[in-house]
This record gives C-alpha cells, structure tokens and sequence, in this order.
C-alpha cells in the first residue's frame, strides 16, 4: 500500500517494507531534509486541560498489534541512553524484520543524536537518518519502533508528536524519565508504545522479553 503523508511541505511515499527508505534517501541527497526528520515538542496545556489535546483512539478500532515483545535488552539500552542524554530528550531508531504492524519483530536498537539538543523537542541528526535509512533498505528491514523519551512528562505522544507521525505502519515507543511516572514497585523507568494511525492513537502493551 502506497502512502504520501504531507512532511511540513514536503511529500514522500512508501510501501512500508523500505519504500520510505527510498525516498528519504533522495530527499536527504537534495537537501530537503525538513520534511523527513521526526520532531516532537513538550506545549504545556493550562493547569485542569492536561488532557484537553488528546485524541484518544478518535472512535477508531485499534488497529492492531495489540501487544509486542520487546527484549530486554533494548529496553535497558533505550533507557540508558534516555539517561546519557538528559537533560535533553533522547532519540533513536528499533529496527525489524518487518513492521509491527505486519507482525514483525525487533531486531535492534539505533541510538541517533537529537540535533536539537532540547530537553523539549528533538530532531534525528539528517546525517544520522541517512545512514540508518540507507543501512536498513540495503538489508530489507524497516523502522519497527521510533522512540525518543520525555525528561518531564508522561511516556505518551505530545500533540507534535501527533502532527509528526508519518509512518503509521511502526510503533512509536516513548520512555519516560520522570520519577512520578516511574513503576511504583520497580522504579523502573516508564516504557509504553503506541499506534498513531489516522488520527487515533492506540496504546500496545509491551511485554518486555527476557
């Protein structure tokens, strides 16, 4: 299936298994890279509207999966590097076999630089987009997870975030490093993934493997 999301201007179509690849690819290579970045922001709602922004699944049906396996060892490398990066937000790729969506697996995890250097918004460095993006076509894989952290604020997707989601076909996996949000028993940092598709937003549970 062909999709041509509108990137801030710019457009670019995929086919979900390295389609995206391909185009980013010649857009990095023409410089219009504004279009092909992920970039997220913190707005701050008014005390009592917390949730005024939130779509919620926008009376859509989840569109599956409902639950992913995620191993353990790149929960503990995204949260790490969640760390090293505060107090800005952090930012990288899970790359699979094949989308969530299709019931791909996570093969691994890509921690990119965020070239914002902001503890409330974060962009993927182009360069470093571009060689993932090149990396992971040439090996028939695709983006299972994009994932930055919030260093104040609830694991869940910001409204750019919402504005931002141009690939409805993967997860996006957002780590919390606020205490409050934290495992009350763990302390374990807070790790949730979500489906952004046509406007709905969809929490996937994740089962940490190992």
């Amino acid at each position: 299936m062909v999709r041509t999301p509108a990137c801030g201007g710019n457009e670019y179509s995929g086919d979900g298994h390295g389609g995206e690849a391909l185009v980013l690819r010649v857009s990095l290579a023409t410089g219009r890279m504004s279009g092909s970045s992920i970039e997220s922001d913190r707005l701050a709602p008014a005390p009592g509207t917390e949730d005024a922004y939130y779509p919620g699944n926008a009376g859509q049906p989840h569109p599956g999966p409902t639950r992913v396996a995620l191993p353990a060892a790149i929960r503990d490398a995204i949260v790490a590097h969640a760390h090293a990066e505060a107090p800005n937000e952090a930012c990288g790729l899970i790359v699979g076999d094949r989308s969530a969506a299709d019931g791909g697996k996570a093969l691994r995890w890509v921690p990119l630089r965020n070239a914002l250097a902001s503890p409330y918004r974060y962009e993927i460095a182009p360069d470093d987009l571009l060689r993932v993006t090149i990396e992971t076509d040439d090996a028939d894989e695709v983006f299972w997870g994009i994932v930055h952290s919030h260093v104040a604020s609830p694991a869940r997707p910001s409204p750019t975030d919402l504005r931002q989601a141009h690939y409805p076909d993967a997860l996006y996996v957002l780590v919390s490093l606020a205490p409050s949000e934290a495992d009350p028993t763990t302390e374990a940092e807070s790790l949730r993934a979500w489906r952004i598709v046509d406007g709905g937003v969809h929490e996937v549970d994740l089962v940490i493997d190992g």
